[in-house]
């Protein structure tokens, strides 16, 4: 089925080639560091990166690689205006450091690069393991602190964690800042971390621990022992562990803790062909295992228009949890661990895809196995092609809705689903609101609910900032479509291993013709029922008739190719919905 369905794809007009080399790449500079290095020492790879990019012919020679990215970012640092009642502020609750055992930047030099590329805030999330356990978290909480301090008008930096849920995914466990985030983030991994209390299979006993792990968070927040905490599933369906059941259970334990899922993996640099790393977008490439989920199809090991199946699936498994009126979001993330292209390699990567936790990194046989950290990364002397995430906030960005610039404005704006998510700056802003028909107030914001008479008519208002400046690949994106879908609102599953919503479906489609400045489009529809709304949008490169076919979902995200996705020929962008209800 997967094979088939990758026929509907359509060929690409115009792509990365990285076999062709116009130019010749030019070194970067770095030296070696060791663990003695101090946080604040950070490194600059972007020389590297622009000779790499524009000698693999990703770019053209005249192109100037990342300054769109990096102008856009210092211009919003600079006004942080609202708009429509909000600070829109981009950010990524995915990023890994030097802590982590297949990662290698110091947390200052993630934060450094997440401030140049046009990230407000950012979520150091390394994995839990005993090593991280025994050794990481209080010079990791340290580093994060010091981050905080020097780039505090500039990036917010969360604590956070790549949890191992037990018998689930990773996840991603955020952290607002204060007193108690180091001692009750250790306690939590001691706890509660599958690599460390070994839960990691998929039987009922270890998924009642997850349950108590929600629950451990939500009394951590209630006593205010931490500030607030927020939980996430990253990448959800590539193992498909993660299933329907499980997913219903942990939003249900704790609602106000964990609140969506990410929608579109980081990673995505792994589709990229030979000599990039010529694997799946988000490292999903994988098939069904001991426990994985029996219900779910061959394709959900895939991601689709660079989003995951539970996501990409008009009236797949996302719609399901909306359909019974709950709150689920979907957000992005780089999973940064290191950059395409770099010109660094961690000291001990053989950089064969293969482990080197336990590989000495110096003449007194340490290990990150037995300190917990690597040391700074070291001159590779050459382009780093088949590295497969890039760098936080050049290609996958979450944009949160925010009453101000602030942690705590961060973590209640994603909580009250004011989010959309963004592949490779397609577009430059997102406001979708639901208001009734004829009003002259802004409407409801993503994540709110309308609630008006039966049988009035409301109106859909999704204003778009079209792209104005070059993405971090020298491309201006355009975009091509937008689509709005519409579910019915069913109340709760009666079998909760449902990933299905069949009342489901895009319901109206707008070709886009304007190239610049804002676009406005308006769609009625008469409440009589409650149902949500959310819209997405496309460059229109890549399409195919959605999984559960053309009637629901005419032209939807391809199933991407294994080692032939090249992610900047393919860019979609996803709102968060808006519910209506009659009253």
């Amino acid at each position: 089925m997967v094979g088939e369905l990758a026929g509907h794809v359509r060929p690409r007009t115009s792509g990365v080639n990285l076999r062709s080399s116009r130019v010749q790449p030019r070194v970067g500079t770095v030296a070696a560091g060791d663990l003695r290095r101090g946080v604040g020492e950070t490194m600059d790879l972007s020389t590297g990166r622009r000779g790499f990019l524009v000698g693999a012919g990703v770019v053209g020679a005249g192109a100037v690689l990342g300054n769109g990215s990096a102008a856009a970012g210092a211009s919003r640092r600079q006004g942080r205006e609202p708009r429509g009642g909000y600070v829109w502020l981009a950010g990524d609750h995915h990023v890994h450091s030097q802590y982590s055992n297949d990662a290698m930047y110091p947390v200052a030099t993630q934060v450094q690069r997440a401030a140049r590329y046009g990230l407000d805030w950012l979520v150091v999330t390394d994995h839990g393991n005993v090593p991280f356990a025994t050794y990481s978290i209080p010079p990791l909480v340290a580093d994060i602190v010091a981050a905080r301090r020097k780039y505090r008008d500039d990036v917010l930096v969360f604590t956070g964690l790549e949890w191992n849920i037990p018998a689930g995914e990773h996840t991603t466990l955020m952290l607002a800042p204060g007193a108690n985030e180091a001692s009750l983030l250790q306690e939590f991994v001691d706890r509660y971390d599958a690599r460390v209390n070994g839960t990691r299979n998929g039987t009922p006993e270890n998924e009642a621990i997850a349950l108590q792990a929600l629950g451990f968070l939500r009394d951590a927040v209630r006593s205010r022992r931490i500030a607030d905490a927020l939980v996430l599933p990253n990448h959800p369906s590539r193992l498909g562990i993660n299933s329907p059941a499980e997913t219903r259970n942990w939003r249900d334990a704790a609602p106000e803790i964990v609140i969506g899922m990410e929608g579109a993996p980081g990673h995505q640099a792994a589709g990229l062909p030979a000599p990039g790393m010529a694997r799946g977008r988000g490292l999903y490439d994988s098939a069904a295992g001991t426990w994985s989920f029996p219900g779910y199809p061959a394709e959900s090991y895939r991601t689709w228009g660079g989003f995951d199946w539970m996501t990409a699936t008009v009236g797949g498994l996302w719609d399901s949890l909306l359909a019974e009126g709950k709150p689920w979001w979907i957000t992005t993330t780089s999973d940064g661990h290191q950059g395409c292209g770099d010109w660094v390699k961690n000291p001990v990567d053989p950089l064969n895809q293969t482990g080197y936790d336990s590989i000495p990194y110096d003449s007194e046989g340490h290990t990150f196995n037995n300190t917990g950290r690597f040391p700074d990364p070291v001159n590779a002397g050459r382009p780093i092609t088949e590295y497969s995430s890039f760098p936080p906030g050049t290609y996958n960005k979450t944009w949160v809705g925010a009453t101000g610039y602030g942690y705590r404005q961060v973590m209640q704006a994603m909580r009250a689903g004011r989010m959309w998510a963004c592949l490779g700056d397609l577009v430059a802003g997102l406001d979708l609101r639901l208001r009734p028909r004829g009003s002259r107030q802004p409407g409801v914001p993503m994540g709110g609910t309308l609630k008006m008479p039966a049988g009035r008519a409301a109106e859909v208002v999704i204003r778009i900032d079209l792209a104005s400046q070059p993405n971090f690949a020298g491309l201006l994106p355009v975009l091509a479509r937008v689509d709005l879908i519409l579910g019915k609102i069913t109340g709760p599953a009666a079998d909760r291993s449902s990933f299905r919503a069949p009342d489901t479906r895009v319901v109206k489609s707008w070709d886009v013709d304007k190239r610049a400045g804002t676009l406005e489009l308006v769609h009625e529809i008469t409440v009589d029922e409650p149902f949500y709304v959310r819209v997405r949008g496309t460059d229109g490169k890549r399409g195919a008739p959605g999984y559960f076919g053309a009637g629901v979902d005419p032209a939807g995200p391809a199933l991407d190719v294994i080692g032939q996705a090249d992610p900047w020929e393919d860019l979609w962008f996803y709102s968060n919905p808006i519910f209506a209800k009659a009253r």
